[in-house]
């Protein structure tokens, strides 16, 4: 099956009644142990609205995924005080992209002077971490995030060697 071209979008040009659909979906909340309950239109607006806010903070945030203009899922790149995270929540039926989106946004972290290294936050639950050993990501050990426990691994990007980082 021939993979599909990858295309970053923002959120706000999804509709709010089908992120709310996806988030909903508890295959989604097996691996997400910040998600409280099932989402409606509201909390997907909020959800938009606050990502917006990354966006105009920081002038980077999350994307919408789209696989040939098909909707995949969400993620991107949030600031968390001198660090950019990535995050990556696809619709179940595209769990397998997970990788192929994953190497294009880090590509973009890559060019992204901004970007001198990429965190992942990943929920103990998570027992395959070989992506992200095929990323070339490195586990730094665990955190408290909100009041749940992740394990948290960091990649460097070609602009953390190229500064000497």
């Amino acid at each position: 099956m021939p993979r599909p071209a990858i295309t970053f979008v923002r959120l706000t040009a999804i509709d709010p009644e089908r992120i709310a659909r996806h988030m909903s979906d508890p295959r989604v909340g097996e691996h997400m142990p910040l998600l409280q309950g099932p989402w409606d239109i509201a909390a997907a607006q909020a959800f938009v609205a606050a990502k917006e806010t990354c966006w105009q903070r920081d002038g980077l945030g999350h994307w919408a995924f789209l696989g040939d203009g098909d909707y995949l899922g969400w993620g991107g790149f949030q600031r968390e005080g001198e660090e950019w995270d990535f995050g990556l929540v696809l619709r179940p039926e595209c769990f397998g992209l997970g990788l192929q989106i994953a190497r294009e946004a880090l590509d973009f972290a890559r060019r992204d002077p901004r970007i001198p290294f990429v965190t992942f936050l990943l929920p103990p639950s998570r027992r395959h971490l070989g992506p992200l050993a095929r990323l070339g990501a490195q586990r730094v050990g665990e955190v408290d995030y909100a009041g749940a426990r992740f394990l948290k691994f960091r990649l460097e990007t070609a602009s953390s060697r190229v500064l000497g980082r």
